[in-house]
């Protein structure tokens, strides 16, 4: 019989712990959390101290059973939940339930499921940390007096099933501020020049610089012409040539805002299945023979430092695989931001020698990837500098300067294994220029003018709203990922093309909070709020008090907006159709995915469409049909005939009017790493990427 029982989370977590704790100790699963507030009612009594009212959840009996159960045969329990806020809640939650004394030393974490942090765990057990329970207990208040009690206002005056939110709705402002900065922009022309020049059978690119000593920006066409018309001559001279030596910096490893980002923009992966695949890395992955590990720390956190041993383990590594040229020298300057509560090390493998071919076989595609990721910053990250050569020339003819940029790379470094990602996708080349000294002659060989708009701010991306969030102190790292759901399943903003667009809906319930809620969206108060949460946390503030000036003023609102809030009829927007089986008019409706038809007539008919937009293009299979766009199960654009079923044309790649000018056949537009590629589906025919 065991002497000990340990609770924890998941199975998983269970598992893997178990197998290294031996026979006297019985892991068993919470399921996650086994009492929260009620569902059906606030829960929270705010005359008297906002005295939180808790009750074991739905489906949680038969669970909390068996732990009590468990809990009678043994000698001592450890509650081993997360690392974390919310992990210390439910320790806090389960000791009330399960009838242990919270000053005991009952509590146990551990920041990587390994042998040895296990054992070094258990060694060192602990009260559990009040402050942080109080913190959790802080925010699960603060939201559930927000949401329940705007969220009936919403339902009256607006439609049933809305909510509101402190980080939701302020998310959902920023994609609509984003939006109506997209509509009222002003695009404002400009005009850039590209030549081509040639010396010794060697060409290269540059680009008008300006006239004289003078950087110069080109606004018309006739200061293009104005340009043009001082060239004399197919020579230039090679006015001065500058070379530098520039060293580049590794990356910190992984936060939980910046694994999010970096899985959005090289993995294409949502926030929400990046924060799924991390937790069953970190929770453990059965490696045949070796059993279950757990193959990475903790995923929630904000610091990037990592233990000295982890350090040490992977200047080894560098060092046997890539030679002592390619080890940092000195130990990284760990800059950590200020709003970072650095309670965890960054994310990173629980061992390096780990790495991500010897495991592949056990892990599926997905869980690779990200785990290949996460090893390849950490990697990185205490790798050389990578040393890079620039060249930077200016050509003359007469007193116009055109000026050549070029780079190669010396010493690689750390991007031998890994370089970041950037929000526009572009990825980094060497731009090679031929041997140029000053004096010299080069032969033009073309020169080409080229007009330009300046371009509205991009829409916001998943990883650039989680950056933005992040950078405004808006949310932590535990809130990113459930916050974008929620917003996306209540029907605020949809995505498309991988970018958030808001809907009516969402643009009407952000007026109606801006209006009687203002501070539930102001970006400051906001931050503000969260920073005095995280003072609850380090015992520096009480969390009734907290509560209490928030909601003595936000009271008062709630009475003004049940009052004054006038109700809202959301008018379904005419498709221009009839519905084909009952003739009643089709309209658009909102749904999880964006918009889509529905017949006017519903419950009585059921009927709905997918929305499809043409693309201008004619069937190249049946050449009656038109090309439309269309979306597959999994959300991903394709295109195909809009005679389907009789015609069976379909592409992943959007088809182009154009036909290929060598073999008459579709032309197609490809995405690759450089960018979109015209392509010819028959012959080798391309055209320059843009």
């Amino acid at each position: 019989m065991a002497d000990y029982l340990v609770i924890v989370e998941s199975p998983a977590k269970a598992k893997t712990i178990g197998k290294y704790l031996g026979k006297k100790y019985t892991v068993k699963a919470s399921m996650g959390h086994v009492r929260d507030l009620p569902k059906s009612q606030m829960g929270v009594d705010v005359n008297e101290g906002f005295n939180p009212k808790y009750i074991t959840i739905r489906g949680k009996g038969p669970v909390l059973k068996e732990l009590k159960a468990a809990a009678k045969k043994v000698k001592k329990i450890y509650l081993a939940a997360d690392p974390d806020r919310e992990g210390e809640a439910i320790a806090w939650h389960l000791a009330h339930s399960l009838d242990i004394d919270d000053t005991s030393e009952c509590r146990v974490v551990f920041n990587e499921i390994t042998k040895q942090a296990i054992k070094d765990a258990f060694k060192t057990p602990r009260s559990i940390n009040i402050d942080l329970v109080d913190a959790q207990q802080a925010r699960r208040i603060l939201d559930r007096l927000v949401g329940y009690n705007i969220s009936p206002i919403l339902w009256k005056k607006v439609k049933k099933g809305l909510s509101a939110g402190r980080v939701q709705s302020v998310a959902v402002k920023m994609i609509i501020d984003r939006e109506n900065e997209i509509k009222a922009f002003i695009p404002e022309e400009y005009w850039s020049i590209q030549a081509k020049f040639s010396m010794n059978n060697e060409s290269f690119e540059a680009k008008f610089y300006g006239v004289g000593s003078k950087k110069v920006e080109l606004k018309t066409e006739a200061e293009v012409n104005d340009v043009l018309g001082k060239l004399k001559g197919d020579l230039f001279i090679v006015e001065s040539v500058k070379k530098k030596e520039r060293k580049r910096n590794p990356v910190a490893p992984f936060t939980t805002s910046s694994l999010q980002q970096e899985a959005a923009r090289k993995l294409n992966f949502r926030a929400k299945k990046t924060m799924m695949l991390a937790q069953q890395l970190y929770e453990g992955i059965d490696l045949g023979k070796e059993g279950t590990v757990g193959l990475i720390t903790y995923m929630r956190t904000d610091s990037t430092r990592i233990s000295e041993t982890a350090r040490q383990e992977v200047k080894s590594y560098i060092e046997e695989t890539y030679g002592k040229e390619y080890t940092r020298q000195g130990q990284r300057t760990v800059k950590q931001d200020k709003k970072a509560q650095d309670a965890h090390e960054a994310i990173r493998p629980t061992s390096v020698y780990k790495d991500p071919k010897t495991v592949k076989s056990f892990l599926s595609r997905d869980q690779f990837r990200l785990y290949k990721l996460i090893w390849d910053r950490l990697v990185a990250s205490e790798m050389a500098p990578a040393i890079m050569d620039t060249m930077t020339v200016d050509l003359k003819n007469e007193d116009v300067v055109f000026r050549a940029n070029g780079s190669k790379v010396k010493f690689a470094g750390f991007m031998k294994v890994y370089i970041e990602g950037n929000d526009d996708g572009k990825n980094e080349e060497d731009r090679f220029l031929p041997n140029l000294e000053e004096g010299k002659s080069v032969k033009k060989e073309d020169i080409t003018p080229n007009q330009h708009f300046t371009q509205p701010p991009p829409r916001y991306s998943e990883a650039r709203l989680v950056k933005t969030l992040e950078e405004l102190g808006i949310g932590r790292p535990s809130t990113f990922a459930p916050t974008l759901d929620t917003i996306q399943r209540r029907g605020y903003v949809a995505l498309d093309e991988k970018r958030f667009v808001p809907t009516e809906l969402g643009e009407i319930v952000i007026e109606l909070i801006h209006e009687f809620f203002p501070e539930i969206l102001d970006v400051d108060f906001t931050a503000k709020m969260e920073n005095d949460l995280d003072a609850v946390e380090d015992g520096k503030e009480n969390w009734v008090q907290v509560i209490d000036g928030f909601y003595r003023g936000f009271e008062k609102q709630v009475k003004h907006a049940e009052e004054e809030m006038k109700e809202v009829e959301i008018k379904d927007e005419p498709a221009g159709e009839d519905c084909e089986k009952c003739g009643h008019e089709m309209v658009y409706k909102m749904g999880r995915f964006g918009k889509f038809m529905a017949c006017s007539n519903f419950p009585d008919c059921r009927n709905t469409k997918a929305i499809v937009k043409e693309i201008g293009v004619k069937c190249p299979s049946c050449h009656e049909g038109n090309i439309v766009e269309r979306k597959s199960k999994k959300r991903r654009i394709f295109y195909g005939c809009d005679r389907f079923p009789e015609c069976e044309f379909v592409s992943w790649d959007k088809p182009i009017a154009r036909k290929c000018p060598k073999c008459e056949q579709m032309l197609v537009e490809k995405k690759t790493k450089k960018g979109v590629q015209v392509q010819c589906t028959s012959c080798d025919y391309k055209e320059e990427t843009n």
